[in-house]
């Protein structure tokens, strides 16, 4: 088996996060080795081809390239940027797992960079600080979209402890608290936009769990459009007879309620095993089993 089939391989086989992040890293290559050949052969030398995937500050253009508020989150201005989001979505996109399920994680990273996308653009028009800016600014990157993941994990598990390299353990919700305060103390950086669709994405974060725990999954709604696009090109599959005589022997309830219970028990053991001893301690069986839970919820 060759590169190119492993890789295809891993990605058919991975969890939405891998998904994510090949899709990220992809699209990255591309765009690039796009742009490098339309200036090499003087195509386009004067227009970055990545531009019509940014999102324009400027509303008249923006309306233009209406698409950019989707393909925005999943570019990247250079190697340093792709490694920095992919390695911090990778991170905490694997926490994010361990009390959400994959199409949440999906769902969240689009809406965290939707609402990243309309706070940019919402502050560069309306706050006269920004007005200088509007008709030269662009955005991209995954940030607000990992933000979001970010603060959403702080906010369902305040208390989980990282460790961190030089400095030990920390809990979650300071991380995200600083990575909150440093945005907002951005504002007026040279990457003024990046830090509101920082902002925007903590946002969406907050909104999220706050929404989740009062009954009501936003990620549905993207999820929903998603699974629409995705059976227009899955094959369809094969309809298989089978004899109706046939009965499938059902538990009885004390039967099930004791092999529910169980698989809860389970699971409460692995995640005391994260607690002390962290993820990575975990067997390939028992991340297995972790992630199987988190698809059905």
């Amino acid at each position: 088996m060759d590169a190119f089939e492993k890789l295809k391989l891993t990605f058919r086989q991975g969890n939405s996060l891998i998904k994510l992040i090949y899709i990220n890293v992809g699209i990255f290559i591309i765009i690039n080795v796009l742009d490098i050949l339309l200036k090499l052969f003087k195509i386009s030398p004067e227009i970055n081809f990545a531009d019509y995937f940014k999102v324009p500050s400027n509303v008249s253009l923006l309306l233009t390239q209406f698409w950019s508020v989707f393909s925005y989150m999943f570019l990247h201005e250079s190697l340093s940027h792709i490694f920095f989001n992919m390695f911090s979505l990778f991170w905490f996109g694997r926490i994010f797992l361990l009390y959400f399920s994959e199409k949440q994680l999906v769902g969240l990273y689009v809406i965290g960079g939707l609402v990243a996308a309309l706070t940019y653009v919402s502050a560069f028009n309306l706050i006269p600080y920004y007005a200088p800016l509007v008709s030269q600014s662009l955005l991209l990157g995954a940030s607000g979209s990992i933000m979001a993941i970010i603060v959403a994990t702080a906010f369902q598990s305040p208390n989980m402890e990282l460790q961190l390299l030089f400095i030990g353990n920390v809990k979650l919700k300071y991380i995200a608290a600083v990575a909150v305060l440093t945005s907002f103390f951005g504002l007026t950086s040279n990457n003024s936009g990046g830090q509101l669709a920082h902002l925007g994405g903590a946002l969406a974060g907050y909104i999220f769990v706050v929404s989740l725990h009062q009954g009501t999954d936003l990620s549905k709604g993207v999820s929903r459009i998603l699974d629409v696009f995705s059976n227009l090109f899955r094959p369809k599959k094969l309809k298989v007879k089978t004899n109706p005589n046939y009965r499938k022997a059902k538990m009885t309830d004390a039967e099930f309620n004791a092999n529910k219970a169980r698989k809860m028990a389970e699971i409460d053991k692995i995640l005391d095993k994260i607690k002390t001893s962290g993820y990575e301690s975990l067997s390939t069986e028992e991340k297995k089993r972790l992630f199987e839970q988190g698809n059905k919820n």
